[in-house]
């Protein structure tokens, strides 16, 4: 029997223009706002390096320079390469398929930069590194309580069955978990994804099509940092979590 290969790269998604985080982001590129003492960046950074993976590659776009200088003065693991995005902005699933020949072809991690949590018992990312079986799966998810997330104010995207396969919340008026921000995935999903800009959604609903999305329910708490006001919340939830008065 072939043994899958071990997951030992990260992606992270840092190319976006961060709108909603104005006026934040008109000098400041998103992935390079503070949260608790430290960019968002470096935090999702830190937890690739801390799960053990070896090579992180990271998108650029708006206010490229900015992130490519912070990556250069960056202390420590994990091991840096920039997929310049320049020309265009690429989306999620776009910005990845650009960048497949950095990545490789095992699976790997994806990361939103601003995915921002704060840890329970077990730490997510080893957690959901660890639950990966390619065998049966294409993608797996962390997802998180749609309920307690704070700052989240939508709906919800998925349901989770016992064997905890992903259905999206269709019809429903909700749904008890939020996508959040972290995945495995196998570069096999890009086969036959168009050029250019697409989302990652299409590559999940493929996968649900085969009935291989999995997800991952986070342990802890997810914190939505779309907004200044949201970092501000998240902040203070920081705080109290670390029994500060």
């Amino acid at each position: 029997m072939t043994v899958p290969p071990a997951i030992t790269r990260a992606f992270v998604l840092a190319a976006g223009l961060g709108t909603r985080m104005r006026p934040v982001t008109d000098t400041v590129p998103k992935p390079l706002v503070a949260v608790a003492g430290k960019t968002l960046l470096d935090h999702a950074l830190d937890r690739v390096a801390e799960a053990g993976l070896d090579t992180a590659v990271v998108n650029v776009h708006y206010r490229a320079d900015q992130i490519e200088a912070h990556l250069a003065s960056r202390q420590g693991g994990p091991r840096i390469a920039v997929s310049d995005e320049r020309a265009a902005l690429l989306e999620t699933g776009g910005g990845i398929r650009k960048a497949l020949p950095l990545v490789g072809a095992a699976p790997f991690v994806v990361l939103n930069s601003d995915s921002f949590w704060l840890e329970g018992s077990t730490p997510n990312l080893p957690r959901v590194v660890a639950g990966w079986d390619g065998a049966r799966m294409d993608a797996l998810l962390l997802v998180a309580p749609t309920a307690t997330s704070l700052g989240y104010e939508g709906a919800g995207d998925f349901t989770l069955d016992a064997d905890g396969r992903l259905e999206r919340r269709g019809a429903a008026t909700a749904a008890p978990f939020i996508y959040a921000g972290v995945a495995v995935l196998k570069p096999e999903l890009f086969a036959g994804t168009p050029e250019g800009a697409f989302s990652l959604n299409l590559l999940f609903d493929r996968a649900i099509g085969r009935g291989r999305l999995y997800g991952t329910p986070l342990d802890g708490q997810w914190l939505h940092v779309g907004t200044p006001d949201a970092i501000r919340a998240a902040e203070e939830r920081v705080r109290t979590s670390a029994g500060a008065p």
